[in-house]
């Protein structure tokens, strides 16, 4: 089955290391990341709430939950973009995110909208 369901949010993500507000001494490594979704559904939705699962390289696992995404509970028709810059904070350089959005479509339908896990790292310099 190839046909597009009537309730798909693609989530792409893209990712920086924060180096003037991390503190490696101190086991602190800032990470932005950007998040743009898109409805590439038939019905349009609204972004209810948000689950991430934040896991640094000592396995430590932090879960957030919460309403809507900085502040907001975008509405997207099919088609439609929504983009936000958010943080997160480690005390490894390196570490993983991943998680969903809970989504509720205009036909009363809700739905989760999977948020494929990413890396957060900071830059290498090879020798």
């Amino acid at each position: 089955m190839t046909e597009k369901s009537s309730y798909t949010i693609d989530v792409q993500v893209e990712t920086r290391f924060v180096p003037d507000q991390s503190k490696p001494g101190d086991n602190r490594y800032v990470f932005a990341y950007t998040v743009t979704l898109r409805n590439a559904g038939k019905m349009p939705a609204r972004l209810l709430g948000r689950h991430w699962m934040i896991t640094d390289a000592n396995g430590k696992v932090e879960e957030v939950t919460g309403d809507g995404v900085v502040g907001e509970q975008p509405w997207m028709r099919p088609g439609d973009d929504f983009e936000y810059t958010s943080g997160a904070v480690l005390e490894t350089p390196v570490g993983t995110m991943g998680g969903s959005y809970r989504m509720l479509a205009d036909d009363g339908t809700e739905f989760e909208a999977p948020i494929p896990t990413f890396t957060l790292s900071i830059p290498r310099t090879l020798h």
